[in-house]
């Protein structure tokens, strides 16, 4: 088990929690990739303004900041579907009663979360 929550692949920048990674000015929410076999498998896509690298995360690690219903009936491709999950940079809501819904709901989650103007710049392994 890591000690901390990511390390960016190109820079080595360490953000010790979840909370440090989204609060960092510096990351960006940019997608979200579907896994339609498994929805927690799928990956949510931030870059990293400070080296221009895009990383992933598993909806599965941020899944428990989502406390609204979970619908069990895909709609994808139905009538009531926008085909949100369908476009990877598409970071709506979605109006569904869908059982990717509760992703949707947490890319706003995500999108809303405070980024912190007084957290100092994320460590990098030297």
């Amino acid at each position: 088990m890591s000690d901390h929550f990511k390390t960016c692949p190109f820079c080595a920048t360490i953000w010790p929690s979840r909370e440090a990674f989204l609060k960092d000015r510096d990351i960006q929410l940019v997608g979200y990739q579907v896994d339609f076999d498994e929805l927690a498998l799928g990956l949510f896509l931030f870059n990293h303004d400070t080296c221009k690298t895009t990383l992933a995360i598993r909806a599965l690690l941020l899944k428990d900041l989502y406390t609204g219903p979970v619908f069990t009936q895909r709609q994808t491709g139905g009538e009531s579907c926008p085909g949100h999950c369908l476009r990877t940079s598409e970071l709506a809501a979605c109006p569904a009663e869908c059982e990717c819904a509760w992703v949707r709901d947490l890319l706003q989650i995500i999108r809303k979360w405070p980024k912190s103007a007084d957290l100092p710049p994320s460590k990098t392994v030297n």
